[in-house]
Order: C-alpha cells, then sequence, then structure tokens
C-alpha cells in the first residue's frame, strides 16, 4: 500500500488505533482462552451496541475531506473488496463458498447472511481459520505449552518499554477493566495492546462466554456432523503476532493508550462498515489512521506477517478440501480482498470466485 502522510492542518486523529484494532481482532480467540478475562465485569456488556463508540467517517469527511476521498479511491482500487461473500467453483464439482467474518461478539455481526445460511447447512465441510476454537480445555493447554509467545519469561516488564506518563495511562485504562497492573506487569505489549483496545463490553461478553460467528459455525458443523477443517493452530496465529518486532509492540501500545475515546470510535465504525457490506473500506481507513503517527515500516510489517503471509497459507491449505467442493469457508473479511488476498490467490489456483451480494443485517 502506499505511504500517506497527514497535512500539518489535519486534525482527525486517531493513532495506531486502527493497526492494533485489527491485531485484536486477530488474536482475541486465543487470548480469550489462555487469560481468564473474569476480570471484566459481565455487566460492561449492558453498554449500548456501540460500545461507546461512533462512526467516525462523516467527521473524517468533514475534517479531512481529501483524505477521505484517497481512502475512498482506495477502497474502490482495492482488488476483490466488494463483498464479503463468494461462491468459488471449479468444473466437475459443487460449488464451495467463502465468507468474510469479524472475530467479534457485537449481535450484529454474529449470525450468517440469510444468502449464505443454506449454503453452510448444505455443506459437506467447513474450513475456518482454526478449528481448535472448539474445544477451549485442550486448545488452551497447548498456548499454555507456549509462555513466550505472549509472556516475558525473563526479568523483562512492560514497564521496561514505558515512560512514566505511558506507565500512568496503561495503569489507568487497565484499571478501567478491573486488571490490575501487577497482575499483567508480564504481558507482552501485544497483548495488553489487545486489551487496552476492544471496548470493555467486547471482553465482557467474551468473558461471559459469547462466541463470534466462526466460533458459532464450527460447534454447528461439528453438532451437524460436518468435517471440519482447520487452517491454522492457534499457536500459529500467535506465532504470527509474536513475530512482528518488539519495536512495532511497543509503538501499537503506546498508539492506543493515547486516545481511548478514539480507539471505540474506530472500532464502532469498523462494525458498521462490515454490518452495511463494506469492509473493504476498514483496510484504507486503518492505513489512513496508521499513517497519522505511526512509522509506515510497522504498518507494513504487520500487515505482511499477520495478513497477507497467513493468506497464502490459508489458500495452500483450504485447496484440498475445495477441489472436492461443496465446502463452506468462513475467515477473517480482511483475509479476503487485494492482490494477495484469498480471493485471488484461489483464482490463481484454477477457481472461479465471484462475489455474492449479502445483506449482513
Amino acid at each position: 500500500m502506499k505511504s500517506r502522510r497527514p497535512s500539518s492542518a489535519r486534525t482527525f486523529s486517531l493513532g495506531n488505533a486502527g493497526l492494533w484494532l485489527i491485531a485484536g481482532l486477530h488474536t482475541l480467540a486465543a487470548l480469550s482462552l489462555i487469560f481468564i478475562l473474569g476480570w471484566i465485569s459481565p455487566a460492561k456488556a449492558a453498554e449500548d451496541l456501540s460500545c461507546g463508540g461512533k462512526n467516525i467517517l462523516a467527521d473524517l469527511k468533514k475534517e479531512d475531506p481529501k483524505g477521505f476521498a484517497e481512502i475512498e479511491t482506495d477502497t474502490a482500487k482495492l482488488k476483490n473488496g466488494e463483498s464479503i461473500f463468494w461462491k468459488i467453483e471449479k468444473p466437475g464439482v459443487a460449488p464451495s463458498w467463502l465468507l468474510g467474518t469479524i472475530h467479534l461478539s457485537d449481535p450484529r455481526v454474529i449470525n450468517l447472511p440469510a444468502e449464505a445460511a443454506q449454503d453452510f447447512k448444505t455443506a459437506q465441510a467447513v474450513i475456518v481459520e482454526s478449528d481448535e476454537i472448539a474445544d477451549k480445555n485442550a486448545a488452551s493447554m497447548k498456548l499454555l505449552a507456549r509462555p513466550d509467545l505472549s509472556m516475558f519469561t525473563d526479568s523483562t516488564t512492560i514497564n521496561d518499554f514505558l515512560n512514566a506518563d505511558q506507565k500512568a495511562l496503561l495503569e489507568k485504562q487497565l484499571a478501567e477493566r478491573g486488571i490490575p497492573l501487577a497482575a499483567v506487569i508480564k504481558m507482552k505489549p501485544w497483548v495488553l495492546s489487545t486489551f487496552v483496545a476492544l471496548p470493555t463490553c467486547e471482553l465482557a461478553r467474551k468473558g461471559a462466554g459469547a462466541d463470534f460467528l466462526d466460533e458459532k459455525l464450527t460447534k454447528d458443523a461439528i453438532t451437524a456432523g460436518k468435517k471440519v477443517v482447520g487452517l491454522e493452530t492457534l499457536t500459529e496465529q500467535l506465532e504470527a503476532m509474536a513475530s512482528v518486532s518488539m519495536k512495532t509492540h511497543v509503538s501499537g501500545l503506546i498508539g492506543v493508550l493515547k486516545d481511548p475515546q478514539r480507539t471505540k470510535d474506530l472500532m464502532e465504525t469498523m462494525i458498521e462498515l462490515y454490518a452495511s457490506g463494506k469492509p473493504a473500506m476498514i483496510g484504507p481507513l486503518a492505513e489512513y489512521v496508521g499513517k497519522l503517527d505511526a512509522d509506515s515500516a510497522d504498518m507494513a510489517e504487520f500487515e505482511k506477517k499477520m495478513i497477507t503471509v497467513r493468506n497464502h497459507h490459508m489458500a495452500d491449505r483450504a485447496e484440498a478440501t475445495l477441489d472436492k467442493g461443496n465446502a463452506f469457508m468462513a475467515v477473517g473479511a480482511l483475509h479476503l480482498p487485494g492482490d494477495e488476498g484469498l480471493v485471488a490467490l484461489l483464482q490463481q489456483k484454477g477457481f472461479t470466485v465471484t462475489p455474492v451480494t449479502v445483506a449482513v443485517n
């Protein structure tokens, strides 16, 4: 993606929130298995659906019309960004289906679009990012065997990377979630970024056992006796996150600490974009807000390791199942578009992949 630098007149700012909210969406499933989110009071889930945030697009368009126009232009140019639901075909076999999801328990995004429900019901195989999310006890044991992925296992603590003001911000925002800093001081910055980037109502729903769509589909498929294919292990997902440089992780944590309300606003914007059938704008929007004060190299590293590299693994590992036809594949929506998105990669493997119009709400 091209580098975009803010003009001196630009006042709209969200820091690194876009990058680290996406990080949170990628890792929340694994984190909910290995950390007790019971710190978060379930009562917090009684907040309004927006979790205290608002859609920022109207303000962005008003305050920075040029930047907003660039986001729209980048969205329009994004290859295969026009749908969250795709039909996959190859001669001689029944069609398969690809659905982009968002890894949240928000009521607006936890159900299958009506157009996809029948295809899921009749599919013989269901492909998800990780089938391990169906057995949380077994998965948590595997993850606990690798504490180095999420915790400092030497004398290092998060305090070694923060100045006094940043430490105070972290302590304050964790306290608002009922989490004492002393209890998580050995956690790596990307884990703490997830805790403070995701709204308390989302963490509360997860702490109370709420599923997001991918989890729900996996459990439903197992109950129905369908073959379930996991494209990654949860350990592999955490390994990908842990492979991002410490510099990038620390920068991300500091970024989300700066303005918690703006972080809530960006989350709400992402959800509304997905629910309105415009998930392709999430990437350009995250790039825009990240470029306001993030190092472009940090953005590029994160995108490569957390999205692009994993796209190739997913396409390679899904191919054999898709070759048999009549499969239903559900992965995060940000993995679908782009020159190296799943749609393009599956097309390169000889599949015909075409968009299907759906209504999320």
